[in-house]
């Protein structure tokens, strides 16, 4: 129980890093949340300019998935899908900035990387396609998502398509905005024209 335990703080805290924060600050483009958005992944900072910013927090936010993941693993199975669950907690509610983090993205990218790579690279694929021809984050992210709690079945165990699929529908909440705005036609589309 006090490895789960563990398990489940480290991945909150390292979740819970706001990189798209820290990021844009030490670049001087300021306060993220006061940009665009107002979200701390790395889309929102992309519309800074940055181009190596925006890359850096998608590096970063994965990464801490990943290693959420790989911690957790050192002490069973059992912890590693604690440590997943928490690190995605940490970063779409961080205890730092009053709960308001990222969408979840980047940083479920790691956690699946870490789980079942298969799942993660043909979500990652999927993403990638449909950013590029649509031109719409979000609708790439709620693709995605559904793409990875469709195939983890097939390449994961229970367990752990369970908590996939449990990540996608995560991820799909937290775009509640973005859904109503790509209803509405309202939606921004990602530029690739800056920095």
């Amino acid at each position: 129980m006090l490895t789960l335990l563990g398990a489940g703080v480290i991945g909150y805290l390292l979740g819970s890093i706001p990189f798209g924060l820290l990021l844009t600050r030490l670049a001087g483009y300021g306060d993220i949340r006061r940009i665009g958005s107002g979200n701390i992944g790395a889309t929102n900072v992309l519309r800074t300019g940055s181009k190596t910013a925006a890359a850096l927090t998608l590096l970063l936010d994965l990464a801490k998935g990943w290693a959420a993941v790989v911690i957790g693993g050192a002490w069973g199975e059992d912890a590693a899908l604690v440590a997943a669950s928490c690190v995605i907690i940490g970063h779409a509610f961080p205890v730092w900035l009053g709960f308001r983090g990222g969408k979840g993205l980047a940083t479920a990218c790691g956690v699946v990387i870490a789980l079942a790579w298969p799942v993660a690279l043909i979500a990652a694929l999927v993403w990638l396609a449909t950013a590029l021809l649509l031109r719409y984050s979000s609708l790439a992210a709620l693709v995605a998502s559904v793409i990875a709690a469709v195939l983890a079945p097939f390449f994961s165990d229970g367990p752990t398509a369970v908590l996939i699929a449990g990540i996608a529908l995560l991820i799909i909440l937290r775009h509640h905005a973005n859904i109503r705005r790509l209803i509405a036609g309202t939606e921004s589309r990602i530029s690739l024209t800056k920095g």
